[in-house]
């Protein structure tokens, strides 16, 4: 029996850890993938727009070499965050049912059972793409997720979408010799992107480096071309690559089966108390950018990291 089963070790899962040791609590962590699976699956070369300072958790100093840090010195810190605390974690093993069993829960993963009288729920958002839902979406050549530049070398891309990770996107693969080209179904670049690589993207479209069609949607994708359509009507261009950066959403069917209510609206935002982060399931918590619901651009690990001060001072009692 654990006083607190936190499903996902991401940043902020392992900040309710830390927070819950501090405590004297018992705790387990259940992690479906590798430690802090999401931030491993970002691109290589990703930069954060924050500094270091803000994304540490449980006062643990993140020094970094460069005034905003890299994927790798953040993967570096947060694996050094959890061994040199000994953080009790279970990785690949997928968290599959909550169910209540008096004045705890049972929860069962596909390779074992626990049971907690506390659960919180750090799973984030990363898992579930958003699709396109057009002809050819299934095909090999579609990309949800970004990792490299340099497969695509030489190779006819396709980018959808003009927020940061379709701009890193675009930009990398056409540095690496790909021929790019965007489609965004706005009418610019979006205001989200960091303020280093807007003028950046903004120049290479204005010089023709990188063909862009604003105002735009991908109607069908084929083995090797592709149709757009355009405010001057439907074209076809040759094509080797999609890579649609669409956004992601979390496992809300997860959600539901734990019980926890979502809002009726597109944003599905999911019931809980903002001051204890305890949901309508009693005794079930939510940590971290899942908070969100579809509204994907409102927490991250800067200021979502307060969560795990919060619901470990809910379950004490104590500040």
């Amino acid at each position: 029996m654990f006083d607190i089963l936190i499903i996902g070790g991401g940043p902020i899962g392992l900040a309710c850890a830390l927070e819950a040791r501090k405590a004297d609590l018992s705790y387990l962590i259940v992690e479906k993938g590798c430690l802090v699976n999401s931030l491993y699956h970002y691109p290589a070369n990703m930069t954060f727009f924050s500094t270091s300072e803000l994304l540490e958790i449980g006062g643990i100093p993140f020094v970094s070499n460069n005034p905003k840090p890299t994927r790798p010195e953040a993967l570096e810190y947060y694996r050094r965050a959890a061994t040199s605390n000994h953080i009790n974690i279970h990785l690949f093993e997928r968290v599959e049912d909550i169910k209540g069993d008096g004045d705890h829960y049972i929860i069962k993963t596909n390779k074992s059972s626990y049971q907690a009288r506390h659960v919180i729920i750090a799973t984030g958002f990363y898992d579930i793409p958003n699709l396109l839902n057009i002809r050819g979406e299934e095909l090999p050549k579609v990309r949800h997720y970004y990792a490299d530049p340099h497969f695509y070398a030489m190779q006819k891309v396709i980018v959808v979408g003009a927020n940061n990770s379709a701009v890193d996107a675009a930009l990398e693969t056409w540095r690496k010799g790909a021929e790019v080209t965007m489609v965004v179904r706005g009418g610019v670049i979006g205001k989200r992107v960091k303020y280093w690589k807007k003028p950046d993207i903004e120049n290479r479209i204005k010089e023709g480096c990188v063909k862009a069609y604003f105002n735009s949607r991908l109607l069908e994708i084929r083995e090797k071309e592709a149709d757009i359509y355009t405010p001057n009507g439907k074209i076809t261009i040759p094509n080797d690559y999609v890579i649609a950066m669409t956004g992601y959403q979390p496992d809300f069917s997860f959600l539901e089966r734990a019980g926890i209510k979502l809002s009726e609206d597109e944003r599905k935002y999911p019931a809980y108390n903002p001051d204890t982060m305890e949901t309508n399931m009693k005794n079930i918590f939510l940590a971290g950018v899942v908070c969100g619901g579809m509204d994907t651009h409102v927490w991250f690990i800067e200021n979502s990291r307060a969560h795990a001060g919060k619901i470990i001072e809910r379950i004490t009692g104590k500040p």
